[in-house]
């Protein structure tokens, strides 16, 4: 039976097999992922057909504008994201240019405008116009997803033209999980909250959600009614036609494009797993986006799609090797799914804690930037550069410090300096207040040591973007899970550096002050701690230079400050934004380093 159905698919794919063999240079499609769900679900789905047809596929995760770029310069050929209308300005000019083909419209009736929950829409919030009203419940804040987004810059757009009365609002931005994360937090506790949402995307499913009337001057017509596109590299639908003619056959519909995130989503299956799964069960969808279509062998399409998912399921084995692997592979430890459900149960019984912590946190460092910035930026200069002075005597480190302050306020990124400060400054001080301590125990108690360096070594080695997931979900978005995911990273210098001050006094300085009745206290104070004060300075050195490396990080769960507009560059191909914000998170690292490097350089010679 299996034989007869294959030979009907070999003669129903006869005409396809007229189509020339394709050259080897088309053998690589190379897709772009600008890290969206949906765009991750469907670019998967398309890149695994691909493969059950001998091609090989890459994907890389891009911005928009680094799409279109990478498109323009030839280093990307398939892009299937392109939401029209809000793309619009960045697809504009390259399609003047003629380095950017639309190959055709690969989704209808899709949204993309601000949404809020349903009890919030229930209150009386089902428009654009409504949402100052009831500003102290939003706690005036909009919810985007990662800057230099489309939709990020059009909410930004609303906010600096006062549209709406939304002119003294803030735009909160991170990434599409953290809003989607906060969006779980808000409902949790039944909270306003308003946000940027769209559709397709299992959101659609997990909450009770309403979509804002009102927006059709700036998201579009429709809810922000969208037809999304696949482009393509000028040229390549000629130079490979038979991934010309899938791409032009490939559709998707809401229902298709929710089924595969959720399988993403909420089965934590990779985009490869979920679209094996997907096409397993939907063979008959499958026929149809390969219609006209051949293997790159030339073999009919079909056949070889069935043939491919068949043997991805059978698992064969070469040889015994392959076989343990594959049972080790197959018994996964299960130590993702315990983290989890040990956050997950944070979440549920200890919430109000981690509500609370957050609070002061934040109060604080909110506080301390406030202060800050209500001093006029001339008269702060000012006095840092004398307390710089007066720290150290040297006139040429007061210039620097005068000169190189003065070019950050030039360049338009003083308030943004002063919430990185902030947030430096704060998180030293935990560092310092939480590591001298367990230095100096780990110090008076080997052991200590002993238990502390494995942790410690996994403190700095683990991906710092790790820290985040569950300081994320935990405290939500914000300054607190920056600055918490920062002491984690950056506290290992402190202990460290203190340990090895303490270890290293002299044993007959410590006989010297036992010997004349000092305690233990005096002869922490007296003798260790000052013995030990140029290691400690430079374990506070280390701890600076490791907070500043977490700027960029923490702008990624709503932190403020210079790394934000270095993500904004990043994401939309500004390289004067990018060269002048990188330009001064370098002045204010230099700025710190000079200022300790020098009392610790005091602190030796005493």
């Amino acid at each position: 039976m299996r034989a007869f159905a294959t030979l009907l698919l070999w003669a129903a794919a006869i005409p396809a097999l007229a189509l020339a063999a394709p050259p080897q240079s088309c053998r690589t499609v190379r897709f772009s992922d600008v890290g969206w769900t949906d765009i991750t679900a469907t670019t998967a789905l398309t890149a695994r057909l691909l493969e059950a047809l001998g091609y090989r596929t890459t994907t890389e995760i891009l911005s928009i504008p680094v799409t279109y770029a990478s498109l323009k310069n030839r280093q990307i050929d398939v892009y299937l994201g392109d939401w029209q209308p809000s793309m619009q300005e960045d697809r504009k000019p390259f399609l003047a240019d003629g380095s950017v083909q639309v190959v055709r419209a690969n989704l209808v009736g899709a949204k993309y405008t601000l949404a809020v929950p349903s009890y919030v829409a229930a209150a009386g919030v089902k428009n654009f116009a409504d949402l100052n009203a009831h500003a102290d419940r939003f706690h005036q804040k909009i919810y985007g997803i990662e800057p230099g987004n489309n939709g990020n810059r059009i909410i930004g757009s609303i906010i600096a033209d006062n549209r709406f009365d939304l002119g003294r609002w803030t735009l909160v931005e991170s990434s599409e999980q953290g809003m989607l994360s906060e969006v779980d937090r808000a409902i949790a506790k039944s909270e306003w909250i308003v946000f940027l949402g769209w559709s397709p995307h299992p959101m659609n499913l997990k909450y009770h959600m309403e979509y804002l009337a009102g927006g059709d001057d700036t998201f579009g017509p429709g809810y922000g009614g969208a037809t999304i596109y696949t482009d393509v590299r000028t040229g390549y639908p000629a130079e490979c036609p038979n991934v010309g003619r899938f791409l032009e056959n490939l559709s998707f519909t809401p229902e298709i494009e929710s089924q595969m995130m959720a399988l993403i989503l909420d089965e934590h299956l990779d985009g490869a797993a979920a679209a094996t799964r997907f096409l397993s069960s939907h063979l008959a969808l499958a026929d149809t986006w390969v219609a006209g279509v051949v293997a790159f062998d030339g073999a009919p399409a079909a056949v070889a799609i069935r043939q491919n998912l068949r043997n991805s399921g059978l698992h064969k084995m070469a040889d015994r090797l392959d076989a343990a692997n594959d049972w080790i592979v197959g018994h996964k430890i299960p130590l993702g799914s315990w983290l989890n459900h040990v956050v997950d149960y944070a979440m549920h019984h200890a919430q109000r804690l981690f509500d609370t912590v957050s609070g002061v946190l934040g109060g604080v460092i909110n506080a301390l930037t406030a202060a800050l910035m209500r001093v006029p930026a001339l008269l702060l200069m000012l006095v840092l550069t004398v307390i710089a002075y007066l720290l150290h005597r040297s006139i040429g480190l007061a210039i620097f410090v005068s000169s190189s302050l003065l070019l950050i306020d030039n360049l338009g990124y003083w308030d943004a300096t002063i919430q990185t400060l902030s947030l430096v400054v704060f998180s030293t001080i935990v560092c310092m207040i939480l590591g001298v301590p367990i230095g100096i125990a780990a110090a008076h108690r080997p052991w200590v040591y002993r238990v502390l360096h494995p942790m410690l070594d996994l403190m700095q080695t683990i991906p710092t973007f790790v820290y985040l997931i569950p300081t994320l979900v935990l405290f939500g978005l914000g300054v607190v899970p920056g600055l918490i995911s920062t002491v984690i990273f950056a506290i290992p210098a402190p202990i460290r550096l203190t340990h090895l001050g303490i270890s290293s006094v002299p044993t007959h300085l410590l006989d010297v002050g036992a010997s004349f009745g000092a305690t233990r206290r005096q002869l922490l104070f007296k003798i260790e701690l000052p013995h030990a004060l140029p290691t400690i300075m430079a374990g506070i050195t280390q701890c600076i230079m490791l907070s500043l490396s977490m700027v960029v990080i923490a702008a990624l769960v709503g932190a403020g400050g210079l790394g934000k507009p270095v993500v904004r560059a990043l994401n939309s191909v500004n390289i004067a934004m990018g060269f002048e914000a990188g330009l001064a998170i370098v002045i204010l690292a230099i700025i710190l380093d000079r200022v300790f490097k020098r009392s610790r350089d005091r602190a030796r010679h005493r």
